[in-house]
């Protein structure tokens, strides 16, 4: 049966669910409902017919039994990062997870496992005491679950492979409300389905990675140049990165600078090209990397050097700020041909019209690229750079022209971009849109995997695979 937005449930239910919780229910008027129904994305504005507050696996448990039993429509949330809305639904049954941030370490095994409710600043504050790490997102308040399992982009991705590269095993509730236990050894079909295929398959209550020593202190920070440099400085940067050992990852953004201490008064406000610099290997081989940065042009900000990588994955938190209206588009690239930077720099100049918006260029390649493209179901293993547009607004009235300004700009990118996209940077939320995510093969072994899990489609408020 497919959940639907009809929804009865008793008084007694309630308290029955209620009454078998370690965590909380909050209901539309309660204290807390509000704000907890909040996402990333200001634009969805959504209001379930309750919310589930778990502290563990049992209370997931009880709340998917509970929605299937109702007939409820469920939403799983994390961080609250989707961009198109799937952490809150209209009407159904929010598993909030924010409660579950457990990270427990082993610095003799080096592996450590999270709760489905961290965020990438829990993780790599418990890793770090240790002088380990694993690919993670670069802005710190993004959830490990929405990110871990579309893929996982980070800086150490070209070092150390994707966040799914690193994934030894996990934890997941199944519609059926049973928590089964996938590696490679234990329900393989499931682990490698969840290496890529996103939320379809069960609730994740916790994820195993696999370590690596880095840190506490690493090379890196972020330069930032005007926009009058930024075609030569991505000439410069095609250069650097094609170029670059796999311990280097420098990502490009156009933004606008902003009012922060460490920007000048008459540069804050203005439209920059910051270069986020993160080196995953010695200090004094990376500072070499630092100092070709500051030989290409004297940086309008410099804040370049040695620097705590806890704080390197916090850098661009406020460009990616809770709050605002979002529309994001990514793709692949399989280089940054001349066009690409021309367009890429036109692009920042006349459709990034509002100080939240920002263009973020990725490398990947290196490690990503040598994990075979059948063995987990992110696929896209040869693409060299992941291109996102983010457009980010505050007045909901400017939500029409932001959008079609960022299509556009899509669009126009089109001409030099592979078509294909990152399950996370789905603009459109659509089957078509899901597709691109996935090749044809990948996207029906994806199928086989969902009709065995979930046939019913009891977990659909996703990039969602139809069994």
């Amino acid at each position: 049966m497919t959940p639907s937005h009809n929804i009865v449930f008793s008084a007694e239910a309630l308290g029955q669910l209620k009454g078998g919780l370690r965590g909380e229910v909050l209901l539309a008027g309660e204290p807390g409902y509000d704000q907890a129904r909040q996402v990333w994305n200001n634009m969805i504005d959504r209001k379930p017919a309750l919310i589930v507050r778990c502290r563990g696996a049992g209370d997931v448990i009880a709340a998917v039994n509970f929605a299937r039993r109702n007939n409820l429509q469920v939403a799983v949330r994390g961080g609250g990062h989707s961009v198109v809305g799937h952490s809150v639904c209209d009407g159904g049954l929010v598993i909030d997870l924010s409660l579950m941030k457990s990270v427990r370490v082993d610095p003799v095994t080096q592996t450590a496992r999270a709760e489905g409710g961290c965020t990438w600043h829990d993780v790599d504050f418990e890793t770090q005491a240790f002088g380990l790490a694993v690919t993670g997102g670069q802005v710190s308040h993004t959830g490990i679950g929405g990110l871990t399992l579309g893929g996982g982009f980070g800086y150490l991705a070209r070092k150390f492979g994707l966040t799914i590269d690193n994934l030894l095993s996990v934890d997941l509730v199944t519609a059926e409300g049973q928590l089964i236990h996938a590696s490679s050894a234990e329900n393989p079909d499931l682990f490698w389905a969840v290496r890529g295929g996103g939320g379809n398959f069960g609730v994740v209550t916790s994820f195993e990675y696999r370590l690596h020593p880095l840190g506490p202190i690493v090379a890196g920070g972020i330069a930032m140049f005007p926009l009058n440099q930024a075609q030569s400085a991505l000439e410069f940067y095609r250069d650097l990165t094609e170029t670059a050992p796999d311990e280097l990852a420098v990502q490009a953004i156009f933004m606008t600078a902003p009012p922060a201490p460490f920007v000048p008064p008459d540069i804050q406000g203005t439209k920059v090209l910051t270069l986020a610099m993160c080196y995953a290997g010695p200090i004094e081989e990376g500072m070499g990397y630092v100092e070709r940065i500051r030989s290409f042009s004297r940086p309008v900000v410099d804040m370049l050097g040695p620097i705590p990588y806890v704080v390197q994955q916090s850098l661009v938190d406020e460009a990616a700020r809770f709050g605002q209206n979002y529309y994001v588009h990514g793709t692949f690239s399989e280089g940054l041909p001349d066009g690409l930077i021309e367009a890429l720099v036109a692009g920042a100049d006349n459709q990034m019209t509002s100080p939240g918006s920002f263009i973020l260029v990725t490398p990947l390649a290196g490690q990503v690229a040598r994990v075979s493209r059948e063995a987990t179901a992110y696929a896209y293993r040869e693409a060299r750079y992941s291109i996102d547009v983010n457009f980010g607004w505050l007045d909901l009235q400017e939500s029409e022209e932001q959008i079609q300004a960022a299509r556009d700009l899509s669009a126009v990118l089109g001409a030099f971009t592979t078509g294909k996209s990152y399950v996370n940077l789905v603009a459109e939320d659509d089957e078509k849109g899901t597709r691109t995510a996935y090749p044809p093969d990948t996207y029906a072994r994806l199928q086989e995997v969902k009709r065995k899990y979930d046939p019913a489609n009891f977990f659909r408020l996703n990039q969602n695979i139809k069994p």
